[in-house]
Formats: C-alpha cells, structure tokens, sequence
C-alpha cells in the first residue's frame, strides 16, 4: 500500500511504514541520475506486496530523492546533500512518522547514505524509536553501474537505459579502491563513473535481481531482527551484514 495513496486511518494506525532512500547521482553514460531511487522504490513496494496480508498494514512512504553522493559530484548531474543533512532528514522523518506508526524500516538504495543512516538508527533507537535498515546491496554484485545495477534499471523502465553509451569502469573489488575513493571521489578511479562493466546485463536478469531483493528484505521486515547498529540482519545467516 501506497503512504501517498488515499488510505483510512484504520490502515495507518500501527502500520510498519517501509521508507525508500534513493540519490541523484551520476551512473556512467547509460543509466539515469535516479537509479538508486528507483531501485529502492520497486524494492519497497515489491515488499508491500508480498506483505501485503500483514496485520498490521505495510505502507510505502514517497522516496527520499536526494543523498549523500559526494563522491560523484566530479560529474555533472549529481546533487547530494550530504551526509550530515540526510541524517538529520531520517531523524526528523522518522520521529513525525512515528507519533502513528508502529514501525519504520529504512531501505537504501545507495550505499553512500549508509553513515546517515546508521547515525540516524542508532540515534533513534536510543530515543526509543522502532526503527531499522537495510540495504538493495547483494554480495558479488557489482558496486556502480555495472551488470547488476544495469539490469536492474532495464527491468524497471528499459526505455531510460543507453547500452549503447555503456562502457566498462575499473573492475578492482571495491575495498581495494576504497582509499582513493574516499580521498578523491569515484572519478579518481574511474573516468566513466562506473565500477564494474555493464555488459552482458538484461530485463530478465534484472527482474530476478527485484524479485530476490524483494524476498530478501520481506524476510528481513518479518524477522525483525537487527544488530546494534539497527540493520537488519540476513535470513539465512543472522548476524551478517547486507
């Protein structure tokens, strides 16, 4: 169920409210500036779906557009607030939403926001808050604008994505580049802006990489089971993190 969507008081009252946090980012030549968003969003209302029998009701608020993506912002497009910003927006988020909501879970589709949202997690869940996170990340996926992340936005809207501007970004794992990418930003490291290579990407890929998001984080939203830090943990290895 949609937050923005007419809906009764009834169904809003205790309701678990699943918020999607995207950013405005660069994504090599060939995918949109709203890809994270994007994900995050069909994640989250993939999600609902599933739940969608749950009592208490599972809603899905309007995204968070805007995150933290100052490692981007050598390339034209990008608009990030900051980290410091978007942990306050959580905060401030989370606490109206909770005067009604039983619940508040967090899905970033962006792994630059994970330091505002855990700061705003664990900020919040010492106040008393029933609030968690999670990411769409997948082990062994590429980390930006690669095949898996191309996939995903081909299965989502096709139309948005040029495979013919797609090119191969640096390829080395991401801890490696970690270093310099935190010194000088993902240009320093990749030209393109991709980490990872986009070929060989497809709907249908994609649309198994949504459906086992979406499995995934359900799974995580019924257990309910977080670390200290307020993020969920894995189905099936409790304790790992996502």
């Amino acid at each position: 169920m949609d937050l923005g969507s007419r809906v009764s008081g009834d169904d809003l009252r205790g309701a678990t409210v699943l918020v999607p946090l995207g950013a405005v980012e660069q994504h090599g030549p060939h995918l949109p500036l709203a890809t994270d968003s994007a994900v995050a969003r069909a994640v989250c209302d993939g999600v609902a779906r599933l739940l969608g029998a749950d009592r208490p009701a599972v809603l899905v608020a309007p995204a968070v557009e805007y995150g933290a993506s100052g490692e981007h912002e050598d390339f034209p497009g990008t608009v990030s607030i900051g980290t410091d910003a978007l942990r306050h927006v959580v905060v401030e988020l989370v606490r109206s939403a909770r005067r009604w909501c039983g619940r508040v879970v967090l899905v970033t589709g962006h792994g630059g926001n994970a330091a505002a949202v855990s700061a705003a997690t664990r900020q919040l869940r010492w106040e008393g808050h029933d609030v968690a996170w999670t990411s769409c990340a997948e082990p062994g996926w590429d980390a930006h604008a690669g095949r898996a992340e191309t996939s995903l936005a081909l299965a989502l809207d096709p139309a948005a994505v040029d495979l013919d501007a797609a090119v191969a970004g640096a390829d080395a794992p991401v801890a490696d580049l970690m270093p310099r990418l935190r010194e000088s930003g993902v240009a320093a490291v990749s030209p393109s802006g991709v980490l990872g290579d986009p070929g060989g990407a497809s709907a249908d890929e994609g649309s198994r990489h949504l459906d086992l998001l979406v499995a995934r984080v359900a799974r995580q939203v019924r257990d309910a089971r977080a670390d200290e830090y307020g993020r969920l943990v894995r189905p099936a290895a409790h304790g790992a993190r996502t």
